[in-house]
């Protein structure tokens, strides 16, 4: 509700007022050096922003500690979940986006979470209107009547980053979404992920840490980069459509790449419902075609397919939204997937465990039959209970410790 919405300003409202004042000045693609450059000659932002952040997870795990002397930690696991989806909403997009990453990895986060993430999806309030129009006609230098003949007045959509309005083209009268990126927001997020790889490394020291937290920060952070430049999303729309928009039940929207900007997008308009709010088994079963042949023929993904990205047409097709985040599966790694279906399905064990070298999943260095061996003990119990029995949850579980 509102109260959600308003603790996002309320607690992170002062970085976009000087989210503002520095957008000029940070590079537009994902670059530490730059970021540096800009938030070494803030210190006492830096510091707020630090505090900010510190006091906000420290005060929330500090509760969960005293809730496990007190034996109440099952108790008020429920409550304690919904206090950490209000901190992430309140620190805003970087740590938003953080939480959707996750929240679809049950593999890394405690299913009881899951829930309370999985709401976390764009809920936030939207900016003004009227900035948002400012937006638009900066980026495409014209007025907003000579592109469009009429235009939603508030949000249809708004999400972290930008937010959509519904908009009709004057040139054909076509329907189209207007996503406008949210002002401030690149600032915002460039001192966040300053902070957090500091952090990073800190806690790579204490925690001994046998992950390079650093790297996997700054691959999600220039993923997110990425995101933030709309021409991007458009191309990556084009292709997307190209490669599977004929697919069976697959609908792809049309991207309107002329008049796209780095901070406002125009797509073709899509009707629908959320698949979150449906309940139709036939789509599963056009999104899992859909997905194989994304890893398995092109190796260009969607990387993001989140429900909130996927909607059900009016006449029923599976309709992918969203293309800031996309993936390539490599040739070679597509082989190697393919190979590794094959080997396990006929539980060649030895066969496998060369595959992870092959997926890049072991480094080369691995002693085959100790990892032949462990793997053996992974998949045997799984692929014996029968390929409709498995559960990916157990197994991708069991996998992690054995790789670990």
């Amino acid at each position: 509700g509102v109260s959600e919405e308003d603790a996002f300003t309320r607690c992170s409202g002062y970085l976009f007022e000087e989210g503002l004042a520095t957008e000029g000045d940070l590079p537009t693609a994902y670059d530490i050096p730059g970021i540096a450059r800009v938030y070494g000659r803030r210190p006492l932002l830096v510091l707020r922003r630090s505090l900010q952040i510190g006091t906000s997870f420290g005060r929330w795990f500090a509760l969960r500690y005293l809730d496990s002397l007190n034996d109440r930690a099952d108790d008020m696991f429920e409550i304690r979940a919904a206090q950490l989806r209000r901190i992430l909403l309140e620190l805003g997009p970087a740590f938003v986006k953080i939480a959707q990453a996750v929240s679809s990895r049950p593999d890394v986060i405690p299913p009881a979470y899951l829930d309370e993430l999985s709401l976390l999806q764009d809920r936030i309030a939207p900016f003004s209107t009227e900035l948002a129009f400012d937006i638009i006609e900066k980026e495409l230098q014209m007025p907003l009547d000579m592109i469009f003949s009429e235009m939603s007045p508030k949000p249809v959509a708004a999400a972290s980053l930008g937010q959509v309005y519904q908009a009709r083209l004057r040139s054909n009268g076509k329907l189209v979404a207007v996503k406008v990126q949210r002002p401030g927001v690149q600032a915002v997020i460039s001192l966040d992920i300053y902070i957090l790889r500091f952090l990073a490394g800190v806690a790579r020291k204490v925690g001994k840490f046998n992950t390079d937290l650093q790297a996997v920060l700054d691959e999600w952070a220039s993923s997110l980069f990425r995101e933030m430049d709309y021409r991007e999303e458009a191309r990556n729309g084009l292709k997307f459509r190209e490669l599977y928009g004929k697919l069976r039940d697959v609908m792809v929207p049309e991207m309107y790449l002329e008049q796209t900007r780095r901070r406002v997008l125009i797509m073709e308009w899509v009707e629908g419902v959320r698949l979150s709010e449906v309940r139709d088994l036939y789509l599963v079963e056009v999104g899992v075609y859909c997905s194989l042949s994304q890893l398995l023929e092109y190796g260009f993904y969607h990387a993001d397919p989140h429900p909130g990205n996927l909607l059900r047409t009016i006449d029923g097709k599976l309709a992918y939204l969203d293309f800031g985040m996309m993936g390539e599966f490599r040739q070679e790694l597509r082989d190697g997937f393919i190979e590794a279906c094959l080997h396990l399905v006929n539980r060649d064990f030895d066969g496998l465990a060369k595959d992870f070298v092959t997926l890049g999943l072991l480094p080369a260095t691995a002693q085959k039959d100790e990892v032949t061996k462990a793997l053996t003990g992974v998949f045997e119990s799984a692929v014996n209970k029968g390929v409709q029995n498995i559960s990916f949850g157990d197994l991708s579980g069991n996998l992690g410790q054995t790789m670990y």
